[in-house]
This record gives C-alpha cells, structure tokens and sequence, in this order.
C-alpha cells in the first residue's frame, strides 16, 4: 500500500480536474502501488503483456522499438506528473511490442487493470478524468503523426522543445534523436543552426 505522502502527487494530479473527498482517496490509496526504478530498468519488455498504468512522481521513462535492425525508435517520454503505458496491450492482454524503461532512476505509481476497472466502478469521476487523459495523450500523437509527415527535422525539434521545456537538458542526445526519427549527429546541426 502506498504512504498518503507519495500518493498526494497522483491525488493532486487528479484533482485538477476534479476534487477527491477522503473517501475516494482512502479507495485510491487501497490500490495503488509505489515502485522505485533505477536507471535504465524496464517496466515493460517487449513480449509480454503491460499490466500496469504508471504514474511517474520523480524521474523521467520512454516508451520505445526495436526494429529488425536493433534500431531504437522512441514513440513516448514521460516525467513528472504524466502517464506511461502501452494502452493497447494494457486493455487487450496481449503482448506488447514495446519497452518502458527509465531514462533516470525513478519512483512510479501503478494501477493494474483489475484496480483501475474497480475504481472506474467505485470513482466514477475517475473514469471521466481518464478518459480526458487519454484523449489528450490521442491529440498529442495525431500531432506527432502530423509533424512526422509533413515537418522538417528542424521543425520537429521545436515542437518537442516546446511539448518538453524541460527534458531537452535530461536527456541523452541519441533518445531525442530517436524521438524526432533522424540521427545524433544531424540533430546536432539543427542545435547550431538554432545556436547561430
């Protein structure tokens, strides 16, 4: 079970949009678990199914691929006060074809789906307040795809400096460079073009 003191972030989080009365956070408390990463541990491996939404407190994680060629190709990070999880394995069971990893050590919090379908019973506002999430999350990567097909590097470098202030220093070099789907070396270029 988790301390209330940990557990006061995610209650926060959630009352942005709506607010929580003691008994629904006692019920939110009952079925969360606290889990502290180190540095470039997986939460999830590609193969087996992602049995947990994970609610990040400190640190930072990426969701990513690997293609045929050992090639890394982040689709997602996620810091302080935001979500992680492959969403289609987590609803379906099956296999995902993904890694969660922590990009720096990190403390989470996690729902399995059994808990969060009972507190979707049991708050219904939770329900609601997932779904705005989620939806966000949809918006996020309909930008993403957008940006993928018809913005240059440069431009793409600016829109996740701008979706991420302040992962731009957290981050090694070669993950945003994964994210943006080019190479180190040419996002290198665009910093100094920016630079200059």
């Amino acid at each position: 079970m988790t301390q209330p003191l940990l557990l006061q972030p995610l209650i926060s989080h959630f009352e942005r949009f709506l607010p929580f009365d003691e008994n629904e956070k006692q019920l939110l408390e009952g079925r969360v678990t606290e889990r502290r990463i180190r540095r470039r541990q997986a939460i999830l491996q590609e193969g087996f199914p992602c049995k947990h939404y994970s609610f990040v407190v400190e640190g930072c994680l990426r969701m990513f691929a690997v293609d045929q060629k050992g090639v890394e190709h982040t689709i997602q990070f996620a810091a302080e006060n935001e979500w992680i999880a492959d969403i289609g394995s987590f609803h379906s069971g099956r296999a995902s074809k993904l890694f969660i990893e922590a990009i720096e050590p990190s403390v989470v919090l996690q729902i399995e789906q059994k808990d969060l379908y009972f507190l979707y019973d049991s708050i219904p506002k939770l329900d609601r307040i997932f779904k705005v999430i989620i939806e966000d999350k949809y918006v996020e990567l309909q930008n993403r795809v957008l940006q993928n097909i018809s913005s240059t590097a440069q431009e793409r470098y600016l829109a996740f400096l701008e979706q991420y202030p302040t992962l731009s220093q957290r981050l090694p070099n070669t993950q945003i460079a994964s994210y943006l789907g080019i190479t180190p070396e040419f996002l290198s270029k665009i910093r100094k073009n920016i630079a200059s």
